[in-house]
């Protein structure tokens, strides 16, 4: 048997079941019981060190982007 079609034969046959295998693992991580307070905190990281609330449009500060290029 050549290279070639051993190659293939475990790529048509053990290859697609290992990566059948790493997809269905990987889905049943992310949707593990555990993983909720998980994703909730990375989905909420970009708000942690979030002091102040949002400036109005209206005080917007002197070197906004509607003044152009300089």
């Amino acid at each position: 048997m050549e290279t070639y079609t051993l190659l293939r034969s475990f790529a048509d046959s053990w290859y697609l079941l290992f990566m059948t295998a790493f997809f269905v693992g990987i889905v049943a991580w992310a949707w593990r019981p555990g993983s909720r307070k998980v994703q909730e905190d990375v989905a909420n990281s970009i708000f942690r060190n979030d002091d102040r609330p949002a400036e109005d449009e209206g005080q917007a500060p002197s070197h906004s982007l509607s003044q152009g290029a300089r």
